[in-house]
């Protein structure tokens, strides 16, 4: 099939406490807060949206807080993103290790297989997060007054799938979405979008021995990749149910339109719309400020802000 994927989109994730998260993705990372909404399917939980200044697709991770409903511990396993890792200048692990340790955060250096220096740390949700040294990445990120632009995050540099019998998924990978090999390690295997470029990749963890996953709180949801447009989309969703994969219909998510399925190792996809992107209800400087809710929603307003926790930016 012709590729149609242009790289990743965003990552997803069930995490704990709403001011933890902020403080951790805003405060700590320097990301910015680019869409605060709801659940669109449970509007009493807050989603938030971190990426660069526009918050475009490929630099976006996403959570829903879940913290006093009832949702237990996830378990961190075979199928599903295990591990979520941001792009950061190369030079600038130095000023990530000392502010880091300046707020208590531990990290643990770390190289891997495929020559890069990364840092892991873990966010207060219990997600495994890197941030990977780059040499080459053009996108452009949001600068804050303590992360400046020689250190600040570019977007997401890839998701590591922890798959227990990789083959058929990296099958899946190249043969219908578009995927090529670039790089493979004892245990590991690195596909891209085109050659080996910050936010076009995905990383294959051979998981033969872990426990099946379980989504809850401290877990990635699903993995998102981008299409171009609601028209490539419908291609792409005919050929995946052409070849027996079970797909939802388009959903409107307000910024970008989405399908989601399970590709043969487990772990959920969305392919995801560019656009029309976050400036589609409140302008580019004042992103991520007001609570935004879909239109069948706002009758309800009163209702769903008295009963989301209260947050601080």
């Amino acid at each position: 099939m012709e590729k149609l994927i242009l790289g990743l989109h965003h990552v997803t994730a069930t995490v704990t406490d709403a001011q933890e998260d902020l403080d951790f993705y805003v405060r700590l990372l320097g990301l910015r807060l680019a869409k605060k909404t709801v659940n669109f399917d449970n509007h009493n939980v807050y989603h938030f949206y971190y990426g660069n200044e526009r918050g475009a697709p490929s630099t976006l991770m996403t959570t829903f807080p879940y913290k006093g409903w009832g949702v237990p511990a996830g378990t961190i396993g075979a199928g599903q993103v295990t591990v979520t890792s941001f792009s950061v200048p190369a030079g600038s692990l130095d000023f990530w290790r000392r502010r880091l340790a300046a707020t208590g955060v531990a990290y643990r250096d770390a190289a891997s297989p495929f020559g890069e220096e990364t840092i892991e740390i873990v966010d207060p949700s219990g997600l495994n997060i890197r941030l990977v040294g780059a040499a080459a990445d053009t996108r452009e990120p949001w600068v804050t007054a303590e992360v400046g632009p020689d250190a600040a995050i570019r977007g997401l540099h890839s998701a590591g799938l922890s798959i227990r019998a990789p083959g058929p998924t990296l099958a899946f990978l190249t043969d219908v979405l578009g995927f090529e090999i670039v790089h493979e390690a004892e245990g590991r295997t690195r596909v891209g979008i085109g050659p080996d470029t910050p936010g076009k990749v995905v990383d294959i963890i051979d998981a033969a021995g872990a426990p099946d996953a379980v989504n809850g709180l401290g877990t990635v949801h699903h993995v998102a990749f981008a299409i171009s447009d609601a028209d490539e989309q419908l291609r792409i969703r005919e050929e995946l149910l052409r070849i027996g994969r079970r797909v939802t219909e388009v959903r409107d998510r307000q910024y970008f339109k989405s399908i989601y399925f399970r590709e043969p190792g487990g772990v959920l996809y969305e392919i995801a719309t560019l656009g029309p992107g976050f400036t589609a209800d409140e302008p580019l400087d004042c992103l991520g400020q007001d609570l935004k809710l879909p239109p069948w929603e706002e009758p309800h307003r009163p209702k769903i802000e008295a009963g989301l926790p209260p947050i601080s930016l």
